[in-house]
């Protein structure tokens, strides 16, 4: 299953997969309040295992589609904010070359970084991020106010280059950076969308000329992104969220940060284990 020539049975199941992925993540990008690439990668990754992707594009894949899946949602959801009056604009406005710039780094990166290398990259700032849930304290701060230029730029550059690498709209990072500085929560989510689309649509780009022609691709792709599974998971998200949703509102803040901690650790640890 290399192109679209693949025989047509392979193509139904790659899709019956695919969208069984996305409920899976739909359901726990719901549960979680997240934007669904720290879920829809690993579900990808394991779809196309289990499907014979050749392993050599098979996180690369995963990443790029995860990328291209987060461009809607992180449209709809900052332009949700927005009208609310809940994004830092002023933040977002310093952010629109540094985030970019290191999508585009990343991007050079994943065009000669093997597959080891990228799962070894999202397993450790998976661990990370973990940690931090599993861990966390209210009242840990860095400062009162967010710092200036060339702090910031780097920051945002940094943003931009691990949340690229690994797939997912840089929420995790950004929230951390704001809540570290005393920033209110609903504020860090509302300003982390926008930061979304500024890494989902050049990252998407990216990842498309980073794979283009390279062998192994399954029925769909342009480069490491596959548009079937784009197709298929973006209006099943839709639908499936809502119930995750419902679910979350039953369990406490802290219950639901120790539930994603461990599923981060779950995750880590797998891809640790795929590198043995």
């Amino acid at each position: 299953m290399t192109g679209l020539d693949a025989p047509l049975g392979e193509i139904a199941v790659f899709a019956l997969a695919i969208a069984a992925s996305g409920v899976v993540s739909g359901l726990m990008a719901g549960v979680f309040g997240i934007g669904g690439g720290a879920v829809l990668v690993p579900v990808f990754y394991q779809a196309l295992g289990m499907l014979g992707v050749e392993e050599a594009v098979r996180m690369h894949l995963a990443v790029g589609t995860s990328l291209a899946i987060i461009i809607p949602t992180s449209l709809r959801s900052f332009t949700s904010h927005r009208a609310r009056g809940v994004v830092d604009m002023e933040l977002l406005r310093s952010f629109l070359i540094p985030v970019p710039a290191g999508v585009v780094l990343a991007s050079l990166t994943a065009a000669y970084l093997t597959s080891e290398g990228l799962r070894t990259i999202f397993a450790v700032i998976t661990l990370v991020v973990a940690l931090r849930l599993l861990f966390n304290r209210e009242s840990w701060r860095i400062g009162i106010t967010i710092p200036g230029n060339p702090a910031r730029g780097v920051i945002g550059a940094a943003i931009g280059y691990f949340s690229t690498l690994m797939g997912i709209g840089g929420g995790v990072m950004n929230n951390t950076f704001m809540t570290l500085y005393g920033r209110p929560m609903h504020e860090a989510v509302a300003t982390s969308s926008g930061v979304g689309v500024l890494i989902a649509i050049p990252g998407t780009l990216g990842y498309i000329w980073a794979g283009w022609g390279a062998p192994g691709l399954p029925a769909g792709s342009t480069g490491y992104v596959n548009w079937m599974a784009v197709a298929l998971i973006i209006p099943i998200a839709l639908v499936v969220t809502p119930w995750g949703v419902r679910m979350a509102h039953a369990l406490g803040k802290r219950q639901l940060e120790i539930a994603f901690g461990l599923f981060c650790v779950s995750v880590s640890a797998r891809f640790f284990w795929s590198l043995l």
